[in-house]
């Protein structure tokens, strides 16, 4: 008897505790949800320099297919005119419905955009791209939906297919536990579990198979049909079970299901796709539609056998199901990201606003900068010339590794990053992490610095490229030699910079000061303390790729310094705005000396280093860079910008092995190949007025004219250029350059006085 009480306490108090926890985890936050995180939105408007193939795959990127079906999620081409039917989309500043536009093109440009009936529109804004997401343990994915939301003909597919007496029984079937019980007994497990049970076992219970877990199983059913209605567990269960694994990432409820395998939302699944993804719950990876096809056809028959057999469905539903085809759409696997390497600059950004916990459970909306074309562009060209170059073994063994960023000069907005040959690779991001010496790309600062100081330095200044000899007590001599192992006497400053003399740009950056030096590097935005040395103007310190492009972004921004950034908006699941990752903008320089310095990397494209460029882009574009090669050559790098690009390409062996990389050979054409994709805008000078043009004599360095043999125009801030006339300067040609001075003062004067 007292055996019996005590059993009977036992189970009451063993009920007790797993009513409270049931009750406690289902009314709580019942799913953690990730962190979603989207690509910048494609904004089509006239004018906007994109071509129309590029369009349409962010498109198929987003899941669209390309011939009409259904009222949204489709495309269609005609000539040079796509029409669009967009899908509904809740941005951080608006909710945009569903509608239909049309791009009308004009080379590789937008022409015109449309709405459906012909009206020109100032901007349509496609969905953005997801591109990965901040996960929960173990990766797990969803989309929750709504019971209202699921088709009426999917949720009678899972109960004829998966609990015929849902609707009736308490959370368990007597006969099929029966079954289920005598099958553990003779080691063979069998079905048998409700949809309430499978709801309990995968939301509150580890998978182990043994009749104590049955059991827990089984009293939790009950507890839970005790408590909370059928809908709410039939809404819950759909939205928890597990139907697939794409990567490293767990597709989770029918409402990401839907999207994964069929590119819609839920509502609009048919018959034969719901019947589809119910068949997916007796085995994901059994029944993968994409892997499987012909066990997925003859499963998802069957579902749609057992439901009309139930009279869930009628005879010609059935035989208009059964003759379709399974209508997968077509979708690369990405995993929880395809592109982790700015993932990671995502995650760690966000870690300065947000807890980590939050971040993997609250279902943020993260709205980044990535452009899912420079991404792509960068990732094709790496792996293209790494492949190359192994290929060939043109600096060695097979190995070579990279890494490349791009962002917006004008916002700082990092638009793509690369953090390995392998870019889908999800561990060390070689463009954030990677700190590799930078050589010759640290050269810029000096030459920045030198030009801040007008009165002794202009683009056409002799500098001297003899043997310079550095003593520093407690340390051996250092003495530069130049990668052509030769000396060139005097020689102006815009050509040492462009022909990227050691000893011309040792030698000026000692006369300057290093801490001078040192400083501008630290106003273009380099947080790393630089070492007192000499050789530290030549590169001999040690710089990510991504801390490269901060330190070029304010180059490329004429002196105004913004925080890198990849981030744009942040908002809950439901669209309410969180957080605004402004834009900030310091004033780090004077415009003046930031129109010389880019004139000068202007230079090294043109005539300089890094005149390969052009085998890839026109010389219209005026791209500005500079190359960078250190040490035995173990890593070489490009960084440059055009009028709306600026890039970093860093190449080199994680070894550290001496490969004989140059930045003109191996670097170069990798930002070449990104660029000519990209179609750049002209890189202009920007107008100051304290700036006047002046046209020299390259033989002397003196003022010539435009009838001068090789004559350039340079820039000067003003008072700074040289009054001596060449010889070559024709009378005509010296009274125009008097009258064109005159006009510039009197222009310069007026806007003084009365603005522009």
């Amino acid at each position: 008897m007292y055996a019996l009480l005590l059993a009977v306490g036992a189970f009451a108090v063993f009920t007790l505790q797993l009513d409270v926890r049931v009750r406690n985890e289902f009314e709580g936050r019942r799913f953690a949800l990730p962190a979603r995180i989207f690509a910048r939105p494609l904004e089509l408007h006239a004018g906007l320099r994109i071509a129309q193939a590029d369009v349409e795959d962010e498109l198929r990127e987003l899941g669209y297919r390309d011939v009409p079906v259904g009222d949204t999620g489709w495309f269609k081409r005609s000539g040079n005119e796509v029409e669009i039917a967009l899908r509904p989309f809740v941005f951080w500043d608006a909710a945009e419905p569903a509608r239909r536009v049309r791009a009308v093109f004009d080379g590789a440009k937008v022409a015109a955009v449309q709405d459906a009936n012909g009206k020109e529109l100032s901007l349509a804004r496609l969905e953005p791209v997801p591109i990965g997401g901040i996960y929960p343990a173990g990766n797990e994915d969803r989309i929750l939906v709504r019971l209202s939301d699921v088709p009426k003909h999917l949720v009678a597919e899972l109960i004829a297919t998966e609990d015929r007496k849902f609707y009736t029984h308490m959370g368990f079937d007597p006969k099929a536990l029966v079954r289920a019980a005598a099958s553990i007994a003779t080691g063979r497990m069998q079905g048998g579990s409700t949809i309430t049970q499978q709801l309990v076992k995968n939301f509150f219970l580890t998978p182990e198979r043994t009749l104590s877990r049955k059991f827990t199983e089984l009293v939790m059913a009950i507890l839970l049909e005790a408590h909370y209605g059928k809908a709410e567990i039939l809404e819950t269960y759909l939205n928890e079970i597990y139907l697939g694994q794409d990567r490293d990432r767990a597709i989770h409820g029918i409402g990401l299901a839907s999207q994964f395998y069929f590119g819609k939302e839920v509502k609009d699944l048919t018959v034969a796709e719901s019947a589809v993804l119910v068949g997916m719950v007796k085995g994901p990876a059994v029944y993968d539609p994409r892997r499987h096809a012909d066990r997925a056809l003859e499963r998802r028959n069957l579902v749609l056998r057992e439901t009309r057999d139930q009279g869930s469905i009628t005879a010609e539903q059935y035989m208009m199901a059964r003759s379709a085809e399974l209508g997968i759409a077509p979708r690369p696997t990405t995993g929880t990201s395809p592109y982790p390497a700015f993932v990671q600059l995502v995650h760690r950004q966000l870690q300065r606003d947000y807890d980590d916990k939050d971040l993997r459970s609250e279902g943020l909306r993260i709205f980044t900068t990535l452009d899912p074309r420079a991404q792509q562009a960068a990732e094709r060209a790496l792996t293209k010339r790494i492949t190359q170059y192994d290929k060939e073994r043109r600096f060695g063994q097979p190995g070579l590794e990279g890494a490349v960023v791009i962002t917006d000069p004008s916002s700082g907005e990092v638009q793509a990053i690369v953090g390995g040959r392998d870019a889908r690779y999800r561990g060390y991001n070689r463009a954030i992490d990677a700190a590799r010496p930078v050589g010759s790309l640290l050269k810029p600062a000096v030459y920045l610095t030198a030009l801040s100081e007008p009165s002794r330095y202009t683009l056409v200044t002799p500098i001297d490229d003899g043997p310079f000899v550095w003593k520093s007590r407690g340390a051996p001599d250092w003495a530069p030699q130049n990668y052509d192992k030769k000396f060139h006497g005097m020689v102006p400053l815009r050509v040492a910079l462009a022909q990227s003399y050691n000893a011309a740009t040792a030698r000026l950056g000692t006369d300057i000061g290093l801490e001078k030096v040192f400083d501008t590097v630290r106003r273009l935005g380099v947080d790393r303390t630089m070492k007192p040395f000499a050789s530290t103007l030549l590169g001999a310190t040690e710089m990510s790729p991504l801390e490269v492009a901060q330190m070029y972004q304010t180059i490329a921004a004429g002196g105004f310094r913004s925080p890198l950034r990849s981030i744009r908006e942040v908002t809950t699941q439901e669209g309410k705005p969180l957080q605004r990752y402004a834009l900030k903008v310091e004033q780090a320089f004077p415009p003046e000396p930031m129109v010389l310095i880019t004139a000068a990397m202007q230079g090294v494209v043109r005539d300089g280093t890094g005149q390969a460029m052009k085998s890839f882009l026109a010389p219209e574009i005026g791209a500005a860079g500079k190359t960078g090669t250190t040490d035995d050559q173990r890593d070489a790098w490009f960084a440059g910008f055009t009028g709306d690009r600026l890039a970093v390409v860093w190449l080199g062996y994680d070894d550290n092995r001496a490969a004989h990389l140059s930045g003109s050979a191996a670097a170069l054409p990798v930002w070449g190949d990104i660029m000519a994709a990209l179609l750049p805008q002209p890189l202009e000078l920007p107008s100051s007025e304290g700036i006047e043009q002046v046209w020299i004599d390259p033989q002397n360095n003196l003022r010539g004219d435009s009838q001068c043999a090789g004559a350039v125009q340079l820039p000067f801030m003003q008072g700074s250029a040289p009054q001596e006339r060449s010889p070559c300067v024709s009378v005509a040609g010296a009274v125009a350059d008097t009258v064109d001075t005159t006009v510039q003062k009197a222009k310069s004067w007026w806007e003084r006085l009365f603005g522009r």
